[in-house]
């Protein structure tokens, strides 16, 4: 018998649940107030200047990091995962590009500019946003050492070590292209620190829809899956469930060799660190 409880749920009477929800509410009410003093700490980090020049390739050509600052004296970046060779950008930060553009303008009035950064060549980025309707920001890395410098890039050799600097620990990663935030700051004198950066699960805050599903009864309903993300889809792709690189450089490497439909008008291609 199955132990969920949306399988067998447990129904009470109106004053039976009131008295469970207020049960919940102090924990909800313990969570905001750990979440608010984690907040204030993130905010609390020492600063590193960053004294490497890096150009990146934008709509106008080349663009340095303090241009994508964009008048504002804050800048959040997404490392995007969209390898050189790679078809289409990762599933999952696709989805958590999704939930970028209604913050854009609410962002700014903040003093915050927004830029997501992969190391696929300038045109491909543009086509795969343009099939996306994106609007944000989103520059290519490619002539750069910043995807490497901020350790959402690693090489084959590297991978084949079996540890990599991931997360500020040195650990396994399935692939050349990891996700992660990171977060900069631009003084009066032009002088550009290093504030924050996240990875992995720490990203997870930015992708509203989890925040939904959280609600429901069913939860995320990830148990199941080869792993947590595996029924992500590109927006416009959940009715044929394709993916258009058929080795799946975004993915575990045990979730690679599950069945998968190549997407309609692509065609399989080998790009699991071909250009590393």
């Amino acid at each position: 018998m199955s132990t969920r409880t949306v399988d067998n749920p447990k129904i009470v009477s109106r004053e039976e649940w009131l008295v469970a929800r207020k049960q919940l509410l102090a924990s909800e009410k313990q969570l905001t107030r750990e979440r608010d003093a984690v907040a204030a700490e993130r905010r609390q980090l020492p600063w590193v200047k960053v004294e490497k020049n890096y150009d990146f390739d934008g709509p106008n050509g080349k663009v340095t990091l303090a241009e994508l600052f964009n008048g504002k004296s804050q800048l959040i970046v997404y490392h995007l995962m969209f390898g050189p060779d790679w078809q289409e950008a990762c599933p999952s930060c696709s989805f958590n590009m999704d939930h970028t553009d209604g913050a854009l303008a609410h962002l700014a009035q903040r003093d915050v500019s927004f830029a997501a950064v992969s190391r696929a060549p300038y045109p491909k980025i543009n086509a795969f946003k343009q099939r996306m309707d994106w609007r944000f920001n989103w520059v290519s890395s490619n002539a750069s050492d910043f995807n490497r410098d901020f350790h959402v890039y690693f090489t084959k050799d590297e991978l084949a070590k079996g540890k990599v600097n991931h997360n500020f620990n040195l650990e396994g990663f399935p692939g050349t292209d990891a996700p992660g935030i990171s977060v900069f700051y631009k003084d009066k004198d032009g002088n550009i620190f290093h504030t924050y950066s996240a990875y992995g699960r720490g990203t997870e805050t930015t992708m509203n829809t989890y925040n939904y599903l959280d609600y429901v009864p069913k939860g995320r309903d990830e148990d199941g899956l080869r792993f947590t993300m595996s029924w992500l889809r590109h927006h416009d792709r959940y009715e044929s469930g394709g993916l258009a690189d058929a080795d799946l450089p975004y993915w575990p490497a045990d979730a690679v060799r599950q069945d998968h439909q190549i997407a309609p008008g692509t065609s399989p291609n080998r790009t699991a660190g071909a250009s590393q």
